[in-house]
């Protein structure tokens, strides 16, 4: 839609211009509605003087005497002004100011609502400031100058009169004096209002203000400002804001002081409380909280009266003379800003806009903060004690602890966030003035840059506060005279702490954007990320700061760090969040190490705090390794003139774990000492890539600087030196890893380092004190070291073996005196074996590999008595036992021929290899010799002590040396695994080892049977010949089932391993038994290829083998199966149909066959493959009739009698399932037909043969329709009545084929009678067909669904030929015997059944009884209806009764109202006199929509006479040439005078409409009509005559804003009436408005009218809707309150409505009208659902109180707002009468 076209025409073609009013009055109340602030009068009036340039300002108030307490006589000046106080109430606030005059503007201005200041540096923009005089002045008076000026009222109109005043009434002050409007104002609370005027005058631009109560003076204020100070603005930092619309030009610094002088009295508080109508003001100590009340509830009584005794006590000190003068300063800091604007010309001109001014092109922002020192100042200028305390006038001008106010002019509601407050001119308020405007699109831009600006200032502030606190710390330091220690700094903190917390922000309220907004640009204000911080060395930036570190602070000095004071505070805090400022850095620390030594206290905390670091990742090895060489300490520094020894921590590279080398004892230069590292632990150590000092590392170093050290420290001369070395050594030994002492040893070995008896000498050439042997050894001096220690590094506890060798065994050196040799091998042994744990592990090793013991060499028995020549490693040699001998082993000779192994010499010859038997590879080589001796006594000693000597464990199946001798030829040998245990096996050609050996065969490693696929190898590659050859093999096969892998038995399944022996194919049927036949073939078939046992039917087609049970479980195994599967019988049965039927030789056979088949389809569908085969092949028996056409035609019966089926085989295709008998009798020399079985129908249909049905083509040729159905008709009821008892008689033998019951069949069956009918049967690819004529059949058509057509050639249709059509309909698979069982049912009549058993009474008296029971509901309700009917006619008539409580009108006679029309017409039953109007003809009801009768429901059934009298509601002046007489209807009533008029009973319309519902009956009833019975309704024909709208006049606003009208009636008391119906009209309205959303209508253009008498319901004037309250008060008003009243209400007007809405289409009551008001129904029904639905709810709002539902749009045209004030919820809501 183009509303822009929609607007221009409305201004050129629209009705005449009309100026838009305003109602003075309620624009105040509303001005002042958002002017509710406290103090808002004076603020304003305040704000004029200083915008006047004003200096002072006074306020006044002036009292009235109390009229009920006289003032006490004799009483001083502090006892009348506590009588004032106390009693007086308020009459008059005077505030004078000595600012300039008004001018004219001024006072032109003054008159104007809405027109600010235009001035850009003045606050005023709104032009509704002043007008806040009116919350309490009824008509003020201002005087300025030469000029005054008075404002009164006329109604709601404001007016004024100017007055010019004479010299002598003039005054140099300008005066507004507001009297108020009641006399019961009380005074004020005096320390609120105290409070209030210093708090305005903080950035005020006055010097004084005076508060004064009649002629007392309370409270004089002065402010002193010292003069400003230009504040330098940084280089670096950014003065414009973020959105480059204003930039901080200069800044300037001023101090200020205000001083007040007060009496005691803004203190006091009454004793006595005076009840009192109505206070003014409330102030600080009056305003209740929260806290207070839960104080009361949680303090205990102790505290209540501790705080209640120091109340007392401060209240008798002040009124001792609440007159008394007391003083008090505060003294503040005010930083000023001059701020350049820059905006472009839309952004000016839309700001203007909002704030009737242009926006400034300099403005000025000020912040506002103090000092420690100032407010500490402050504090001490009050004074000490209660009083003083509790007269603080200045308690809200410096910032409280939630933060600053901001200042427009005056403080707002508005915080800052921070501890300052900030004053912007500037800034944009809201209407009331009370916080920043930051909704509007423009305002808000403006505003969010001038706080960006103010935090800008803020910056500067801090900036100069910490400078100032810089300078400060200077003086100090310059003091003292030693610099800036932490002496200084400490001073300090507290101006420190003080600054930090007052430029701390928190969230701001109520806006919390005004604190984060100013705090951003406090933070960027700078270019630079830094910011002013106080640090222990002064104010610096926070990038030079540290976060102070306690651990650091033990080795690192001389860097910034923030005090530990201050790193709690919010502000700090902050600072490390934004990453200004961090702990100390790695960079810090590498600085101050550079440029000053570590300490001896301070390097062992830095050595812990790096080691630490460093292992816990914090520290990378780079910044690791810069630090340690970076490091130096100054050690054993005994004072100041000595310098001490320097250590050097970069060139560390071990420490000690523990102190276990004396300190006077050699350290390398890159060892720190122990003293230094023992407060970390070694995994810190580690971390700094130093290590463990190893004794090693130490040994080496005193031996490679030996010659660097005086001879008394040199190892390897000084014995004392030596021996301490090796003590500390000896000492660590156990805690040394093994490779620091290989090293060690390695070290000591090499030189001569063991103090001996003979001098200095080698470990390894030292022993030990007891070794003896020889007199001439070195033995050692050392007896504190351990034994452990000397063993490791060499020194000897034996003589080693050359030297026994050389001195022992050489028989040139050692014989007796006979020249024997004086030791022998067994000697030896003896004497090494006694000294076995001290031979060294090397001379061991010699030992096994030396050849020191003979073998015996005796004869037999006495084999011990000599030795052998060649002397053995002991290893080659095996102990003297008898057992061995006879294996001809090399065994040791020893005395006497045996050895105690439990002995000394025999452990030691064991631990030196002597051997105790020979192993099992030595007895295999034995067991394989050509010595039949040694071979036997091997395998009796292997077999003897083959679990002792663990013979078990040699896996010997494994070796290839043949010593089995084999069963049948025992000189022959094989391997264990060429032989077996086995018998059986040998069958198959396989190695059987002796039978002597089978009980030892699993130690010899023999297996029972050779692997099974060997086995499977030599089936396959040799099968059995004959049928007895293959008996043992395949029972063999079968005693190892189990061993037969699924592989294997595949692989057998497949081979051709089976001997068959094929008869001759002349034999037909082969005897059962499975001998052999002489004349037949053998052949091998795989064993999936036969069946085992003996020959069934499928003997002469499949091959049946029989070896005997044990054997035939093998063959079972490898797949062959008792009988074929259903598969493989499809498969020759798809694959060689014929040669299968001849075998079986009858088709019975073949028909088993397939059923055998039919049953196991499933199982055949899963072979994909064969499926496919079986549809295509000629497998299936198909059979067709042939009849002897011999005798020629008979009857058909004889026919049947003589017919021959016979078979052939046939593809699926080519053979049909009969389901049509008649047209197989029709074309049965033409079909092969599948059997007629259901399992084989169900088969053959799977594969793909179609039914009979389907191959017959049926064609019904319907002639032209009969102009008479009434034989249709009766068919119809006559199919749908013995359908039911068909069906029922069907259901007992055939249910499953039932495809509908006869309900379904009386809901979708058409009956038609045609002239002819004529059928065509047609089969397919065979050209054959047939034609006939008949007299009945069914058909399916798209769009009266299924008809039964009915030839009307005959009277009577054939009714065989009706049940086939119906059968045809409700039967799946509909047969001859449906047809003959359904044909008797239609032929007799009910009698006929009954006497053929059939259950008729019981069926039809069931359905009768359903009928009844049906009808007797159906009565019930009606009688039910009927009865609610005559209690709402009974309750009608008690409510129309006369009662006081009724509309308040003079009393006159009782009028019979015209009974309305209600939607649908209705007569009284008063009016028994008047016959009921005749029913309507058929013809005069055309054009009515399908909701024709909901419109008689509601009265939208007219006549001619209704729309004749119609013409009336067209406005004669506008729709006709000439004024037309306003008449009443004929049928109308007449109106009464002497009587009240009533609306008709609602209970005859509903009597009315249930007579209409009784006499409803069917077309096709046997019994009589009779037209209803009817009372007359008068409302029918005029209920919306708009005649009324001629008399009507407007009366008041409903609730909603709804409209009220009432007729022009004298006697009607519209103030009374109002009164006693503002109940009813306010719920009539809210009704018409939850029907006008229904409608999607503004509810303006609805109204309501009330009229004593007449019978309009509702009429429509020039599309605007009236409806009456009275119709509405007598028939919905007793049930309103109801949730089922209130709908049902909502329903009747909603029709209503509807019924005028079309009038605003058709105008006359006709058939378009009618169709209108249809189509408003219809079209509005699902919102009129949905809205009773709501009702419905308990508490449920209406659908004007809440949205509709999805989908609804609100109405386009806007709603009429009212003035009208919320009332209570308890009282109705007001009317604003006119």
């Amino acid at each position: 839609m183009d509303y822009g076209r929609l607007r221009a025409a409305a201004l050129q073609d629209g009705e005449d211009e009309e100026a838009v009013t305003v109602d003075t009055r309620a624009l105040i109340d509303k001005v002042l509605a958002r002017y509710s602030g406290e103090w808002t009068t004076l603020r304003e009036l305040i704000q004029n003087a200083a915008d006047a340039q004003a200096t002072t300002v006074k306020i006044k108030w002036e009292t009235l005497p109390s009229t009920q307490v006289p003032l006490p006589p004799m009483a001083d000046r502090s006892e009348i002004l506590k009588h004032t106080l106390t009693h007086h109430t308020l009459r008059r606030l005077v505030v004078q100011n000595n600012g300039q005059p008004f001018t004219k503007t001024d006072w032109r201005r003054l008159k104007r609502i809405a027109e600010g200041n235009p001035d850009e540096t003045k606050i005023g923009a709104f032009g509704v400031g002043f007008y806040s005089v009116f919350a309490d002045c009824e008509e003020p008076f201002i005087s300025s100058g030469s000029e005054a000026m008075a404002f009164y009222w006329k109604g709601n109109a404001l007016f004024t009169r100017k007055l010019q005043l004479t010299a002598a009434q003039r005054s140099p002050d300008t005066a507004f004096v507001l009297d108020y409007r009641n006399t019961t104002t009380t005074l004020p609370n005096l320390l609120s209002v105290s409070q209030f005027l210093a708090t305005s005058l903080t950035f005020v631009a006055l010097q004084n203000i005076e508060f004064w109560i009649d002629d007392n003076k309370i409270l004089s204020l002065q402010k002193k400002a010292s003069p400003s100070a230009d504040v330098a603005i940084p280089r670096d930092m950014e003065m414009t804001t973020r959105e480059r619309l204003m930039t901080v030009q200069s800044v300037d610094r001023s101090s200020a002081q205000i001083d007040a002088l007060y009496m005691n009295a803004i203190a006091w508080k009454p004793q006595v409380a005076v009840a009192k109508s109505e206070g003014y003001g409330l102030g600080t100590s009056e305003m209740p909280s929260l806290r207070s009340f839960f104080s009361r509830l949680t303090v205990t009584s102790s505290k209540a009266a501790k705080a209640a005794r120091e109340e007392k006590v401060l209240q008798a000190a002040i009124s001792e003379d609440i007159t008394t003068l007391s003083t008090s300063s505060i003294f503040i800091r005010v930083t000023t800003g001059a701020i350049v604007t820059s905006v472009d010309a839309t952004f000016a001109s839309e700001l203007e806009r909002a704030t009737k001014k242009p926006p400034p092109k300099l403005t000025k922002l000020s912040v506002m903060t103090s000092s420690y020192d100032e407010t500490k100042a402050s504090e001490s200028s009050q004074g000490s004690g209660v009083v003083p305390a509790a007269t603080d006038v200045f308690a809200s001008v410096l910032p409280s602890k939630k933060g600053g106010r901001v200042f427009i002019g005056f403080p707002t509601t508005q915080t800052t966030g921070g501890g300052m407050h900030i004053s912007a001119p500037s800034l944009i308020p809201t209407v009331e003035r009370e916080a920043i405007d930051l909704n509007a699109r423009w305002v808000r831009t403006w505003n969010f840059e001038m706080l960006r600006a103010a935090g800008i200032m803020v910056r500067l502030s801090f900036a100069h506060e910490m400078a100032e606190l810089q300078t400060k710390l200077q003086r100090a330091a310059q003091a003292a005279g030693t610099g800036i220690t932490s002496k200084e700094t400490a001073v300090c903190i507290p101006d420190a702490l003080h600054i930090l917390n007052a430029f701390n922000f928190s969230e701001s309220t109520p806006s919390a954007y005004v604190s984060q907004t100013i705090e951003e640009a406090f933070w960027t204000a700078y270019k630079k990320p830094f910011v002013e911080i106080y640090s222990t060395q002064g104010v610096l930036p926070s990038s030079k700061v540290r976060l102070s570190s306690q651990e650091l602070g033990k080795f690192v000095e001389g860097i910034a760090v923030v005090p530990p004071e201050l790193e709690t505070v919010s502000f700090v805090r902050k600072l490390i969040d934004f990453d200004l400022l961090s702990q100390i850095t790695v960079a810090d620390i590498l600085d101050t190490l550079s440029g000053k030594p570590l300490t001896q206290a301070q390097l062992p905390h830095f050595i812990q705090w790096l080691a630490k670091k460093t292992l816990q990742g914090d520290l990378d090895s780079p910044s690791r390794d810069r630090l340690l060489d970076v490091a130096v300490a100054i050690i054993n520094k005994v004072d100041d003139r000595s310098h001490g020894d320097i250590i050097a921590l970069g060139s560390i590279r071990n420490f000690m774990v523990t102190q276990n080398i004396p300190s006077d004892l050699p350290l390398p230069p890159t060892t720190i000492p122990y003293e230094y590292t023992k407060l970390c632990s070694a995994q810190e150590l580690r971390a700094l890539s130093w290590e463990p000092l190893d004794l090693s590392h130490w040994v080496k170093f005193l031996i490679e600087t030996r010659s660097n050290r005086p001879p008394n420290q040199d190892i390897t001369k000084s014995p004392e030196f030596a021996v301490r070395v090796l003590s500390v050594i000896s000492k660590s030994w156990e805690n040394q890893s093994q490779l620091s002492k290989d090293t060690t040893v390695s070290q000591l070995r090499a030189h001569t380092v063991m103090p001996t008896k003979l001098g200095m000498r080698k470990p390894t050439d030292s022993f030990f004190p007891f070794v003896k042997l020889f007199d001439d050894l070195p033995t050692i001096e050392c007896p504190l070291l351990k034994e452990k220690f000397l063993s490791a590094i060499g020194v000897r506890k034996t003589v080693d073996l050359e030297t026994i060798f050389k001195r022992l065994l050489n028989p040139s050196l050692e014989k007796d005196g006979s020249g024997q040799a004086k030791w022998s091998h067994v000697e030896l042994i003896k004497y090494l074996a006694s000294v076995r744990n001290d031979i060294p592990g090397d001379d061991l090793i010699k030992l096994r590999q030396s050849q020191i013991c003979p073998a015996e060499a005796g004869p037999a028995g006495k084999e011990a008595s000599q030795s052998s020549p060649k002397l053995y490693k002991i290893s080659e040699l095996f102990e003297p036992n008898r057992l061995l001998r006879p294996l001809k082993l090399n065994i040791i000779q020893w005395p006497g021929g045996g050895l105690n192994r439990g002995s000394q010499e025999g452990k030691f010859l064991i631990d030196l290899g002597l051997r105790m038997h020979p192993s099992a590879p030595e007895l295999v080589e034995m067991m394989s010799s050509s010595d039949p001796e040694l071979r036997g006594n091997a395998m009796t000693y292997f077999v003897t002590y083959y679990q002792v000597n663990g013979y078990s464990a040699f896996n010997i199946a494994a070796s290839s040396r043949a010593f089995l001798p084999l069963q049948g030829d025992s000189k022959k040998l094989v391997s264990p695994a060429a032989c077996f245990t086995n018998e059986a096996a040998a069958i198959l050609g396989f190695n059987i080892l002796k039978k002597e050996l089978h009980i030892d065969a699993q130690k010899f490693g023999v297996s029972r049977n050779p692997p099974i696929l060997d086995c499977v190898h030599r089936l396959i590659n040799d099968p059995p010949k004959s049928h007895q050859d293959a008996i043992p093999v395949f029972q063999y096969f079968s005693s190892r089932l189990n061993e037969l892998t699924s592989i294997a038995a595949k692989s057998l399944g497949n081979a051709p391993i089976v001997p068959v022996t094929r008869r001759p194919q002349a034999s037909s049927i082969s005897s059962p038994g499975n001998s052999e036949d002489k004349s037949g073939a053998v052949v091998h078939l795989s064993p999936r290829l036969c069946y085992l046992g003996s020959p069934n039917i499928y003997g002469d087609i499949f091959d049946f083998v029989d070896f005997g049970q044990s054997a035939n479980s093998f063959l079972s195994a490898c797949g062959s199966n008792n009988e074929p599967t259903k598969l493989e019988i499809a498969q020759l049965a798809a694959g060689e149909p014929a040669r299968l039927l001849s075998i079986l030789k009858s088709p019975d056979k073949y028909l088993s066959l397939l059923r055998s088949l039919a049953a196991d389809m499933p199982t055949i569908k899963r072979d994909k493959d064969l499926w496919r085969k079986m549809k295509t092949a000629p497998f299936l028996l198909g059979f067709n009739e042939i009849t002897n056409s011999s005798k020629g035609k008979a009857t058909g019966q004889e026919e049947d009698e003589e017919a021959v089926r016979t078979y052939h085989l046939a593809a699926p295709s080519d053979i049909v399932i009969l389901d049509d008998f008649i047209s197989y009798r029709l074309f049965k020399d033409f079909l092969k037909c599948a059997p007629e079985e259901d399992i084989l129908e169900s088969f053959y249909h799977a594969l793909g043969s179609p039914t009979l049905s389907t191959t017959v083509q049926e064609d019904l040729k319907i002639g032209p329709h009969s102009e008479k159905q009434d034989s249709a008709v009766w068919l119809r009821k006559h199919v749908i009545e013995r359908s039911k008892l068909f069906l029922h008689e069907y259901a007992k033998y055939a249910r499953d084929n039932i495809k509908h019951d006869a309900k379904w069949l009386e809901k979708n069956i058409t009956v038609l009678a045609v002239r002819s009918l004529a059928l065509r049967r047609s089969l397919r690819g065979s050209g054959q067909f047939h034609a006939e004529k008949r007299s009945a059949a069914s058909s399916q058509t798209k769009v009266a669904g299924w008809v039964l057509y009915a030839a009307s050639e005959s009277s009577r249709p054939d009714m065989y030929q009706v049940g086939q059509a119906v059968c045809h309909v409700i039967l799946n698979r509909p047969s001859q015997q449906a047809y003959a069982t359904f044909e008797p049912f239609l032929n007799l009549d009910l009698l006929n059944l009954k006497a053929r058993g059939y259950n008729v009474d019981r069926i039809l008296r069931a359905k009768a009884a359903e009928a009844r029971i049906a009808e007797e509901e159906r009565r019930k309700a009606l009688d039910a209806e009927q009865a609610r009917i005559k209690e709402r006619e009974q309750e009608f008539i008690r409510q129309s009764q006369p009662s006081t409580s009724t509309v308040a009108v003079s009393p006159r006679a009782k009028n019979m109202t015209p009974p309305p029309r209600m939607p649908g017409g209705f007569h009284s039953l008063d009016d028994d006199d008047i016959p009921p109007s005749p029913p309507q003809p058929l013809q005069s009801r055309r054009g009515r929509g399908l909701l024709s009768n909901l419109s008689r429901r509601f009265g939208f059934d007219y006549d001619d006479e209704a729309d004749e009298k119609l013409k009336d509601f067209v406005d004669p002046t506008e729709d006709s040439g000439h004024p037309l007489p306003v008449k009443p209807s004929p049928s109308g009533p007449k109106r009464n005078d002497g009587q009240e008029w009533k609306v008709t009973n609602p209970a005859i319309v509903q009597e009315n409409l249930l007579n209409a519902t009784r006499s409803a009956r069917a077309y096709d009833s046997s019994s009589l009509y009779s037209p209803p019975t009817t009372q007359e309704v008068k409302e029918q024909a005029t209920y919306c005559d708009d005649t009324t709208s001629q008399n009507v006049t407007y009366l008041a606003d409903a609730s909603n804003g709804m409209r009220v009208f009432v007729s022009n009636t004298p006697h009607l008391q519209t103030g009374s009436f109002l009164s006693s119906n503002h109940a009813m009209i306010n719920s009539f309205a809210s009704l018409l408005q939850d029907v006008c959303h229904v409608y999607l209508i503004p509810k303006h253009v609805v109204h309501i009218f009330y009229d004593e008498g007449g019978s309009s319901i509702a009429f429509n004037r020039k599309g605007s809707i009236f409806c009456n309250l009275r119709f509405y008060m007598q028939l919905h008003g007793a049930s309103r309150g109801t949730p089922d009243g209130k709908a049902a209400a909502a329903v009747w007007w909603w029709v209503v409505v509807a019924h005028e809405l079309a009038h605003n289409i058709i105008q006359l009551h006709n058939a378009d009208h009618s169709f209108y008001t249809e189509s408003f129904v219809q079209s509005t029904f699902s919102r009129m659902m949905f809205q009773a639905l709501e009702y419905a709810k308990p508490g449920s709002p209406g659908m004007a109180d809440q949205p509709g539902p999805s989908g609804l749009q609100a109405p386009l045209i806007p709603e009429r707002r009212t003035n009208t004030l919320p009332a209570p919820p308890d009282a109705p809501p007001p009317y604003q009468e006119r």
